[in-house]
């Protein structure tokens, strides 16, 4: 009696309020009290599925945390829980029983209306918002970047009309001083035929 007094004060007592938050298909996430006081120096998990086809063990130690994500859950399926504190010299007695069904990939809130369906529809509308914000900046980015675009083309062809403007001011003078040039050459005809004109007199 006396070696049962001394060991199992040191031994942690077992969790409590422990509950299940943030219900998915595939994943929840699992959270626990313990009583003050006590020295916590991790945390033991057992997952399994009621219809026994798959157990899991969990163990954390050197933590403070009081909540574990399960991951990797059979959507639509029953699962139960126990959950263990770890203290310097063992563990605690497992807690109670808690049991949860895990969402169909359609559904959004579990089946019966809890606490734990508001905190996941909670969760659900903030990454409604997220993503209803992510779209706006993206099309407020393509619509400037249209903007740019559309005053580059403008400026462009503003450019490209003088370019032209000035190069048909240039072609302007080269077709005056070709001007000059028909006359002489009219001139030259006129000096050849007049020696043939004279012919024909002689």
């Amino acid at each position: 009696l006396a070696l049962v007094r001394a060991w199992s004060p040191d031994r942690p007592p077992s969790p409590v309020n422990v509950t299940v938050t943030q219900l998915k298909a595939n994943s929840a996430t699992v959270s626990w009290d313990v009583p003050e006081g006590d020295v916590v120096i991790g945390y033991a998990i057992l997952q399994q599925r009621q219809d026994g086809q798959m157990q899991r063990f969990i163990r954390e130690v050197n933590t403070t945390n009081r909540a574990c994500v399960l991951w990797d859950l059979a959507e639509d399926a029953d699962y139960i829980i126990q959950v263990q504190s770890i203290g310097l010299y063992g563990e605690s007695q497992a807690s109670k029983r808690v049991h949860f069904r895990t969402l169909k990939e359609t559904d959004r809130l579990p089946s019966n209306s809890s606490n734990q369906g508001d905190i996941t529809m909670e969760g659900l509308d903030k990454d409604r918002q997220l993503q209803t914000g992510e779209i706006i900046i993206i099309v407020a980015v393509l619509l400037m970047w249209a903007a740019v675009i559309a005053l580059f083309c403008r400026q462009y062809d503003i450019i490209k009309d003088n370019d032209s403007n000035n190069n048909k001011e240039k072609t302007k003078p080269s077709s005056e001083h070709s001007t000059p040039e028909r006359p002489s050459g009219g001139l030259l005809r006129s000096k050849k035929k007049s020696p043939s004109v004279n012919i024909i007199e002689v």
